[in-house]
């Protein structure tokens, strides 16, 4: 059995852990390599129509109440485009409780929020930057694909976990809409996966870190990152999250990716009763 958080996640997330050591080279290395392997990292992100249920653990301060979520994530994404639905499907007192997001390259991100049985608002691109389902992750963070953006850069290396990494800079480009204005992230070259991500906003302030906690193979047999964890700056508060059952073999349509989909679930519960 498969238990990845599915590349359909993977390029927003990751972070890095405060104990271990930063020894990143101040010196720029070739611009092609890091072309390149921001290249393909981006196009392990376009994966197409992809499911994962997803597993997240909210913990505030030390001793402090927690939350538990299980999601439903749904996506299509390819180089021109990226369509996200993700549902709650844990606890019953939340089931359906959603969120549809779209991006179309050159356009401004959009998207919509629903809570059962029947209240839906809009989100903007200006809303990107909120917190999902009282997480320490944004609305960004499941849709955008840095490893995509006009500026990429290895600014350096550092051993992570034992592991010898290449540090690639993501900057955005004139078309690129993002909350962010850079993205660090520790690769491990050899199995292609972020064990780290430290994302800034653009007065260069950090928003959040995200470490992975545990590599596995997804239903595709490439290596992803499996467990992760995530901390926003100024919170005392940690997101845990776990990826299960993920699938890339899925049948998705354009209908799965609107506000009459983040319905159906709720219609169904009340067609049962």
């Amino acid at each position: 059995m498969h238990h990845p958080l599915t590349r359909a996640i993977l390029p927003t997330l990751l972070l890095v852990a405060a104990h271990c050591l930063y020894s990143v080279r101040a010196q720029e290395t070739d611009p092609g390599s890091a072309r390149e392997l921001a290249a393909r990292l981006s196009a392990s992100a376009q994966d197409g129509a992809s499911s994962v249920r997803v597993r997240i653990e909210i913990r505030g301060s030390e001793g402090g109440p927690k939350s538990l979520l299980q999601l439903q994530i749904k996506a299509r994404r390819s180089k021109t485009a990226t369509e996200v639905v993700c549902q709650v499907i844990w606890p019953k007192e939340r089931r359906g409780e959603s969120f549809l997001l779209r991006s179309v390259e050159g356009g401004a991100p959009s998207g919509a929020y629903f809570i059962p049985p029947d209240s839906v608002r809009s989100i903007d691109a200006a809303q990107m930057k909120e917190a999902v389902f009282g997480s320490d992750l944004s609305y960004a963070d499941f849709l955008e694909n840095f490893f995509a953006w006009e500026k990429q850069s290895i600014v350096g290396t550092e051993t992570v976990d034992r592991v010898a990494c290449q540090v690639l800079e993501s900057r955005p480009g004139e078309g690129d809409h993002s909350i962010y204005g850079r993205v660090l992230s520790w690769i491990d070259p050899k199995r292609l996966v972020p064990l780290r991500v430290e994302k800034y906003f653009e007065v260069g302030q950090l928003a959040r870190r995200i470490e992975t906690r545990r590599v596995a193979e997804d239903d595709t047999d490439r290596k992803v990152a499996a467990s992760l964890a995530v901390r926003s700056r100024g919170q005392d508060s940690v997101t845990e999250l776990d990826g299960s059952k993920s699938r890339h073999d899925v049948s998705l349509s354009d209908a799965d990716f609107t506000i009459e989909a983040l319905r159906a679930p709720a219609t169904q519960r009340s067609n049962a009763k």
